[in-house]
């Protein structure tokens, strides 16, 4: 028998079942129409939106994808080949345009700064624009580029004074004039400290034992005091096991510190209670009567090399009640001799 026709299916002659079969497929057939009509047009709306955009690591696999997403349902090899080579083009056209994009943004951006440049150049001190104004607008290039050139080497004036004005090679030649003249001293310096100095000097134990000792200027108090002790201790036994920092040296009536160089006291021309802390040698006191007053000259007197032990026991009395640590920059006033008496 022959089934009646329905929308669109063709009379067939057949039985039931292939009725149905043959509607199930139109069916399948009708769907898959519309679902290629939504992405056909799915496809087209992003292609108006914007360029192909590859999202492969290479330059062939970006141009396959671009052309994979470009064809849709079944196609020979002559429409995928015809289609990838319009997908190339576009993508090769559009590095192109990018690429001629960015030289031409490097070629303004580097116009920009060479007019920069110029513009920088000509706010600096010139004499050439005066001489462009007052020449006219009919001079060549080439007069424009010899004006510049030959005002362009113009320097300062010499006959203004610019001492006052920073000038880096006069301060260079001032730094090192100042190096040479501090290494001169330094030298100088170190050549007096080397040289030897003899010191007269009384080991006092309530008497004094009158020795000499050699040492050089750049010894310290405590150095002098090291050789003092060795120089006596085969001769006084309660030196045989005393260190220098158990000795003292009282120099005019003054207790000297350790630290104190021979070298300072000379330089600086310190002064005691009694004499001059910078003469080390001995001169007998020479004192004139006159007036009630006695008169000492500028003489120096022995120092004494004392053990601290005796100075604890024997502070309280004279002479060792008018020993005081000598204070550098201090002024004793007039030598004394005895607590009352002034000699100037």
């Amino acid at each position: 028998c022959a089934p009646a026709d329905r929308a669109g299916v063709m009379s067939y002659v057949g039985n039931a079942s292939d009725a149905a079969k043959i509607r199930r497929l139109e069916e399948q057939r009708r769907v898959s129409a519309l679902e290629v009509e939504k992405q056909k047009e799915k496809l087209a709306a992003e292609s108006d939106k914007s360029h192909i955009v590859a999202f492969a690591s290479s330059k062939s696999e970006a141009i396959d994808a671009a052309a994979s997403a470009a064809s849709v349902g079944l196609q020979t090899k002559a429409q995928f080949a015809e289609k990838r080579a319009a997908v190339k083009q576009t993508l090769e056209a559009e590095a192109k345009a990018r690429e001629t994009a960015d030289e031409t943004l490097k070629a303004k951006e580097k116009d920009k700064k060479r007019k920069k440049q110029k513009k920088d150049a000509k706010a600096k001190l010139s004499f050439a624009d005066d001489e462009e104004e007052f020449g006219g607008e009919d001079c060549d290039d080439a007069s424009a580029s010899a004006k510049r050139t030959k005002f362009a080497t113009v320097g300062k004036n010499p006959t203004v004074d610019t001492n006052f004005l920073p000038d880096r090679d006069r301060e260079n030649a001032e730094l090192a004039e100042r190096e040479g003249l501090k290494m001169a001293y330094v030298e100088r310096t170190n050549r007096v400290k080397a040289e030897l100095l003899e010191i007269t000097f009384s080991y006092w134990d309530g008497g004094g034992h009158r020795r000499k000792c050699e040492v050089l200027k750049g010894d310290t108090i405590g150095a002098f005091l090291g050789k003092a002790r060795d120089a006596l201790s085969g001769e006084f036994r309660e030196l045989r096991h005393a260190t220098g920092d158990g000795l003292m040296y009282i120099k005019e009536d003054l207790i000297m510190p350790h630290n104190v160089s021979f070298h300072d006291l000379i330089v600086n021309k310190a002064r005691g209670k009694s004499g001059p802390l910078f003469h080390f040698d001995v001169h007998d006191d020479v004192r004139v009567m006159g007036g009630g007053a006695a008169v000492e000259k500028d003489e120096s007197h022995a120092g004494k090399v004392i053990h601290r032990t005796w100075y604890d026991k024997n502070k309280h009395i004279f002479p060792a009640s008018r020993w005081e640590v000598w204070e550098p920059g201090k002024s004793y006033g007039g030598y004394t001799i005895h607590g009352s008496e002034v000699n100037g």
